[in-house]
């Protein structure tokens, strides 16, 4: 991307964006459907027990809980349609990704190229719909929230994994037709909305308090949150140049390459998602132990002491998650066979280092530290400031979390509609 581009800040981006007629097509496309998934978010989900819903407003503590309400907007607890949200496509996608390391037969399929891909995005699809029946029962039913009879308890299951459906469209189309990852916007979009709540709630707690403590609370938020945002944003935009250097040669009378170029290597190329698919694994040993009858006594006692959202264990393993689920995503992503294949194939080369095997080993050798600072990067935002926080009266309005993803989709959507503007440029000039 040019240099002044990526200095152009989101809103001069919009601006630019909303000048060119195909890109701001993409820009209303993506608002009506993130307004259709946030209208679609207030109907209410029949066959639940509203009343008893009200009645114990706050007080469910199931482990997927904050998780859900986090990723829809508290559309899981108002009990509404989309009460599931797109969880269970995360859960089947993590699933999925799992068994084609663990199935041969999965494992072809996912390699024989866009037609296998398209199967394997076929296969998740139904996955999350029977996953979305079964934890829509599984959760509403263990809060006591449907009403009695076979037939509400299917009405819960079909209308919520009807809700979970829509999301998964919703995001895709977006993918496809709009601006940005549809899946990543629909979380942000959950997550401004609970932003919002928290600090309003925050706000209004300090304007009617007598002391100074809520003040100096509203204070600490704040700058945490400034921290955060630079630091996500320094850290996201960060990139590895490698040189590449192309020998010169003649075609007729003409000469072409002996050019030097650079291949960005993002310092956290991952994004968000080791933070989401750790989070939803963690989710899932108390939530399942719940479901299964789990009581004050035994493992689920055990889970509920050392591995609640607090927790320094909570917070240890989620570390350690985040760390493995990144390495993991980057194997996936990052080949540096193809990559030094391609340089050498345009007859280009590292500078100082032999083409063929010895590149190989230097991109992954780099790759190898940039992936271990951004998997330590991101296990400690996502962690510290939440033990760090532990020792405030009043609840901070976001988690580390939170913010990060908010973040990160708000920069990997202007890096998006950077590279669509940039593209028309080059496509004028040709």
């Amino acid at each position: 991307m040019p240099k002044t581009m990526s200095k152009v800040g989101i809103l001069a981006s919009l601006r630019n964006a909303w000048k060119v007629q195909d890109i701001r097509k993409k820009l209303i496309y993506t608002f009506l459907m993130l307004v259709l998934f946030r209208l679609v978010g207030v109907i209410p989900a029949p066959g639940v027990d509203y009343a008893r819903v009200l009645a114990n407003m706050g007080s469910a503590q199931l482990p997927l809980l904050d998780l859900l309400n986090m990723m829809t907007g508290n559309n899981f607890s108002n009990m509404t349609i989309m009460a599931m949200g797109i969880s269970p496509y995360i859960n089947s996608s993590i699933i999925m990704q799992l068994l084609t390391i663990a199935i041969p037969a999965l494992e072809r399929l996912q390699k024989s190229g866009p037609e296998g891909q398209k199967k394997i995005a076929s296969i998740t699809r139904y996955v999350t719909v029977g996953l979305a029946i079964i934890q829509a029962i599984g959760l509403v039913s263990s809060l006591g929230y449907i009403k009695a009879g076979w037939f509400n308890t299917l009405l819960v299951g079909m209308s919520m994994a009807g809700g979970t459906a829509l999301s998964m469209w919703i995001g895709e189309r977006i993918t496809e037709k709009g601006i940005g990852n549809g899946i990543s916007l629909l979380i942000f979009a959950g997550i401004i909305n609970n932003l919002y709540i928290g600090f309003f709630n925050l706000v209004s707690s300090a304007l009617g308090a007598n002391s100074l403590t809520p003040w100096l609370t509203l204070l600490a938020v704040v700058i945490l949150a400034m921290v955060m945002i630079v630091l996500v944003t320094f850290v996201d935009m960060g990139v590895r140049r490698i040189n590449v250097q192309f020998a010169k040669r003649v075609s007729g009378r003409k000469m072409y390459g002996g050019q030097n170029s650079i291949i960005p290597m993002k310092v956290v190329s991952v994004g968000v998602l080791p933070l989401i698919f750790a989070y939803s694994f963690m989710a899932f040993p108390g939530t399942i132990i719940q479901l299964v009858g789990g009581t004050d006594s035994g493992i689920y006692a055990w889970w509920s002491r050392y591995m609640n959202g607090g927790s320094p264990w909570y917070m240890l393993v989620t570390a350690l998650l985040i760390i493995a689920f990144t390495y993991f995503y980057t194997s996936i992503s990052f080949n540096p066979e193809d990559i030094a294949k391609n340089i050498q194939q345009q007859g280009g080369a590292v500078p100082s280092v032999r083409p063929g095997k010895p590149t190989v080993d230097y991109l992954r050798r780099i790759n190898s530290r940039l992936t271990l600072f951004a998997a330590l990067f991101l296990a400690i935002l996502a962690t510290v400031p939440t033990l760090a926080t532990t020792g405030l009266n009043t609840q901070i309005p976001f988690a580390a979390s939170s913010l990060l993803i908010a973040v990160s989709v708000v920069l990997e959507t202007k890096r998006q509609l950077d590279d669509l503007l940039v593209s028309r440029n080059y496509d004028k000039i040709s």
